[in-house]
């Protein structure tokens, strides 16, 4: 349920970039400046050319994703999908491969727990679905 909160308000903040897609625009290109050459080249060939629609997408599958982990309605998938946004968004940041990411709050933990509920996220106490 935790990570599901933390997703879901994770998509609420985000929820600007409906109206605004240059928000993330603005970001991608703030990390782009400040990133090692595997963040850039993700930046330039991935990130920039879909950030239009990525702007759209990301907020609505952090929404979407959250609401199913607090509801428990396909955890594993929606836990599985959200590991692969979570490390688009590390390596896009240029986080994912720095030493400090060990004790970053936003890595470890929230990828091993998404992880754990990839992995066994079945049958879960107050899940809606068995």
């Amino acid at each position: 349920m935790a990570m599901g909160i933390f997703l879901l308000f994770m998509g609420l903040d985000k929820i600007d970039w409906f109206v605004n897609g240059g928000l993330l625009t603005q970001q991608l290109q703030q990390w782009r400046g400040m990133g090692r050459p595997l963040a850039r080249w993700y930046i330039d060939t991935i990130a920039l050319p879909g950030a239009p629609v990525l702007a759209r997408v990301v907020p609505l599958a952090e929404l979407v994703a959250g609401t199913a982990l607090l509801l428990g309605v396909r955890v594993r998938l929606a836990a599985a999908l959200a590991v692969l946004m979570v490390i688009n968004f590390h390596v896009a940041a240029d986080v994912i491969f720095r030493y400090e990411y060990l004790w970053n709050g936003y890595g470890p933990p929230v990828l091993g727990a998404l992880l754990a509920l990839s992995i066994g996220g079945v049958r879960l106490p107050f899940s809606l679905s068995k």
